[in-house]
């Protein structure tokens, strides 16, 4: 999505309702979405989106759900600076050279050159690490697992997607030094199970947990998992990320602590990172020509009441409306008494910003004793009595949450399907399907294929690996190492 489509829906963002389809013009649907509900607007920076305070609630959140488990698992909060010297960023050379593309600059204070250039955080390793080496000095310091909530630029990409893909995101990344390799390795699970946690239990998204190849790792690791999902628009996204850095770092920044025999030691070490792309997936996942269908652990509203008034009985209606709210005041919930817009109107709007429930109450309902609650999910309409509503409401958010996920599992698993031979990769990578296929490991078989498949790539090793590997690659057929899921992916 370029910056005149944004223009094109900017100018046409005070009209209610999406109006394109997102399985004929998915990029236009994904901009009208974001816009239309209010979870984002363009800015004069290209590749740099305000996150409205719709969205940011959903930021906050996963947040606060995340932060809690990292507190209770032993990591700490801390916050380093936004600038790295470029001396530091240059201290490890392989990690350097993965972001060197990336890299925003800072060159002048004023009209003052600066003596040393200073970039702009693409990811903290080495502002951390150069802290590391000076608070480290005996076992008695380790493990030191810290978190950041902070912010980070990345600036080579041409073509950004609001929350999938922008020059400045939030995100947490954490950075843990260890005594042992064992510790370190088993905290790279255990930061990897969480991620999953946050988008299969908040979010409603299915993922894979796998381990990326050598080709796709992050620079400077030893070796990267991840977790992984299909979207219904034919592409796979990796979701967030846990890597082992070995003693790559340590060794670099000189971090080095004494053992209880007094001997000098390199630590070992690991880092880890879930960012806002969380939501877009999120969007895309659930979505539809609608608009917005969140899940209701992730919606900043998860229920509406709108009272359906007329002039005679409006104030017994809102009245009654507002009892309800009040009564529903555990969840999320917003009462729409706005009298200059239509119950029409109102329903188009909370169904377009992805509402789970909504709750209608009019004069018939006060008669009845009832409300009409209508689930965004599927559409249904049911009547509660009043004296059943809190139940009743509790049990619809965890079935829209369980339902959500089942579909979204559900449509993933029909879209992966297993390539046995070239021709079969070929034509399910044409058709956007997630290939499951044997690959020999060598990255330059990898080249290959994305470069004759116009972009499919590896997107990860599964840890769901077959019992039994049949002996050769899908595509230069020699001995196979392991089964990889490819797709086109963001």
């Amino acid at each position: 999505m370029d910056e005149s489509q944004g223009q094109k829906t900017r100018e046409n963002r005070r009209e209610l309702g999406i109006t394109a389809s997102r399985e004929k013009d998915f990029s236009e649907w994904y901009s009208q979405v974001i816009l239309k509900s209010e979870l984002a607007d363009y800015t004069a920076v290209s590749g740099c989106i305000v996150f409205r305070p719709y969205s940011y609630t959903i930021w906050e959140i996963i947040q606060k759900h995340l932060d809690s488990r990292l507190k209770k698992a032993g990591v700490k909060n801390a916050y380093f600076p936004l600038f790295i010297p470029e001396s530091l960023l240059a201290k490890e050379k392989q990690h350097v050279q993965g972001f060197n593309p990336e890299v925003a600059w800072v060159t002048h204070a004023g009209e003052t050159k600066l003596g040393e250039r200073l970039a702009i955080r693409p990811t903290s390793e080495t502002i951390m690490y150069d802290s590391y080496a000076k608070w480290i000095r005996s076992y008695n310091d380790l493990p030191l697992r810290i978190n950041q909530w902070n912010n980070s630029v990345r600036w080579e990409f041409k073509h950004p997607v609001p929350f999938l893909r922008t020059r400045e995101f939030l995100w947490q990344e954490g950075h843990s030094v260890f005594a042992t390799q064992n510790e370190a390795e088993k905290e790279v699970l255990q930061m990897l199970g969480l991620y999953a946690e946050v988008y299969e239990k908040l979010l409603a998204v299915p993922v894979v947990k796998g381990r990326k190849t050598g080709r796709e790792k992050f620079a400077g690791a030893e070796y990267s998992t991840s977790i992984e999902t299909f979207l219904p628009i034919g592409k796979a996204i990796q979701c967030a990320t846990s890597h082992f850095l070995g003693q790559n770092f340590s060794r670099t920044f000189e971090i080095t602590y004494l053992d209880k025999s007094g001997k000098s030691l390199h630590p070992w070490q690991n880092s880890w990172g879930i960012s806002t792309r969380s939501i877009g997936i999120a969007i895309i996942m659930h979505g539809d020509n609608k608009g917005l269908v969140l899940p209701p652990k992730v919606a900043p509203i998860q229920i509406v009441v709108v009272p359906i008034v007329f002039e005679k009985n409006k104030d017994l209606v809102i009245k009654k409306a507002g009892e309800i709210a009040k009564k529903l005041s555990k969840f999320r919930v917003h009462l729409d008494d706005r009298d200059n817009y239509t119950p029409g109107w109102k329903f188009n709007e909370w169904e377009l910003k992805g509402v789970p429930l909504r709750i209608e109450i009019g004069p018939k309902d006060m008669e009845k004793k009832q409300v009409v609650v209508v689930r965004r999910d599927t559409g249904e309409k049911m009547s509660v009595p009043f004296e059943s509503v809190g139940k009743k409401i509790a049990s619809l958010l965890d079935d829209i949450q369980e339902n959500l996920y089942r579909r979204a599992k559900d449509r993933m698993e029909k879209s992966t399907v297993e390539a046995k031979s070239w021709q079969e990769f070929l034509k399910n990578a044409d058709s956007r399907r997630w290939v499951k296929a044997l690959h020999c490991g060598d990255p330059k078989c990898e080249e290959e294929i994305q470069e004759k498949t116009q972009g499919v790539k590896a997107n990860c090793i599964p840890f769901d690996q077959p019992k039994k590997t049949r002996d050769r690659c899908v595509h230069c057929n020699k001995p196979a190492k392991y089964e990889v899921l490819f797709a086109k992916s963001y």
